[in-house]
């Protein structure tokens, strides 16, 4: 279990470390050392998801580990409420950004191997707080710093702790 402290309440995750076990092991990796601890909620489209885990308040991208394999073809769908790797165009290319699916976004399923189709790993579910990651949906953005859907006011992720 998971539980993220934003400046808009609290989300609790369970993760799958079954069908997920890199993608998990990796979260994990990241929440113990404090990474996620300051960062911001950076990219927020309503009616598809809200991404965050890299960036400071000041739009300064936090120094990461290399990236990690994409986890994409263990059957778990980008339904509402699940959370999931963020990566670039490469299909390995995943490090600490994950994003809260807020819709069931199936075009992010795995459907195939060439990268544009490949998909994004899930690795594990909101159990409390989709009012919290709705709430933060639903924020106003703007571009800012050279990204798209930028909250005007930052949403912060003030703690990510690990409930063994």
């Amino acid at each position: 279990m998971i539980q993220m402290e934003t400046s808009f309440g609290e989300i609790l995750f369970e993760l799958d470390r079954a069908k997920a076990p890199v993608s998990v092991e990796n979260f994990l990796r990241y929440a113990r050392a404090g990474h996620y601890d300051g960062t911001i909620f950076h990219r927020v489209i309503k009616g598809f998801m809200i991404q965050g885990g890299g960036l400071t308040p000041e739009m300064k991208e936090k120094p990461t580990d290399e990236p990690i394999v994409n986890e994409a073809r263990n059957k778990l769908k980008n339904k509402s409420g699940t959370i999931a790797m963020a990566r670039s165009e490469e299909i390995d290319s995943a490090r600490a950004q994950f994003f809260i699916n807020t819709e069931n976004n199936r075009d992010l399923d795995h459907a195939g191997l060439n990268p544009a189709v490949f998909g994004y790993a899930v690795f594990g579910q909101v159990v409390d707080g989709m009012d919290v990651v709705y709430e933060i949906e639903r924020v106003a953005v703007a571009s800012k710093g050279g990204y798209a859907d930028v909250p005007l006011e930052p949403v912060i992720i003030t703690r990510v702790t690990v409930i063994d």
